[in-house]
């Protein structure tokens, strides 16, 4: 049975992802930073996959933190298949308005995460000679936007990061890709007042947004074996935010 690690499994596209996951017959090891809501998910999920499923509280930006998952899951599980690099956290506001630590949390969180993950799973695939990994980034990865200078910065150097760990691992028969949501109908999106929201879907040519399940299918996707041809690219999955190039409508 494949095994796949999911960070930020206890919410939102991690939590998609996870349960996804675990009716495809995957074993998931479900890794998040908030231990009691990840205990609530798990006893809920082990109703149905009662051997399946596991949860260690893991803080992706910390060494020691992601060496004692690794070591879990090897415990647990025996070696990973893949990983879904999904932890992520968001900051506001233009660059001079951000502080030194809600920059550093960012590239830590966003970006560092991947490298201490890939560090940790990658040798397993190298030696088994296959793997993927998959990792969230963002359309505000392949665009710019207003008053996001710390995210657009973490999530453009993972959307550039993939390109570079496809190549590197490719002769080991390892597959790397990110998913690029955009605005997505999340728990935490839904906090918003209903007027965001609106606004939100109204920017969208199909005027709506994506929803959790459905980037957690494209991540299956590029996790499995369905997609073996594909490596090294970012694949948005946004209700069409990113193709418009902001110019006026012309009559």
């Amino acid at each position: 049975m494949n095994t796949v690690v999911i960070t930020g499994a206890s919410s939102g596209m991690g939590l998609s992802a996870t349960e996804l996951f675990l009716k495809k017959g995957w074993n998931v090891m479900m890794a998040d930073l908030d231990d009691k809501s990840g205990q609530k998910i798990l006893k809920r999920l082990q109703e149905d996959y009662p051997n399946q499923v596991a949860f260690q509280q893991t803080n992706v930006a910390e060494t020691d933190s992601v060496k004692s998952l690794k070591k879990t899951t090897a415990e647990t599980f025996g070696k990973v298949i893949s990983v879904i690099n999904n932890a992520g956290i968001f900051a506001k506001g233009a660059l001079h308005e951000v502080d030194e630590k809600s920059w550093d949390r960012i590239m830590n969180v966003d970006v560092k995460s991947i490298y201490l993950m890939t560090k940790a799973f990658i040798p397993d695939m190298i030696e088994q000679k296959k793997g993927t990994i998959v990792n969230t980034a963002s359309i505000s990865g392949l665009t710019g936007d207003y008053n996001m200078a710390a995210y657009n910065a973490a999530k453009g150097a993972v959307v550039n990061l993939v390109r570079s760990m496809a190549l590197d691992y490719g002769k080991y028969n390892i597959r790397v890709n990110n998913v690029n949501p955009g605005p997505t109908n999340t728990p935490m999106f839904q906090t918003n007042p209903q007027a965001v929201i609106d606004k939100f879907k109204k920017a969208s040519p199909l005027k709506r947004l994506a929803e959790p399940e459905q980037i957690a299918k494209v991540m299956y996707f590029l996790a499995s074996d369905d997609s073996n041809p594909i490596t090294g690219e970012n694949i948005p999955v946004s209700a069409g935010f990113e193709i418009y190039s902001g110019q006026p409508v012309q009559n």
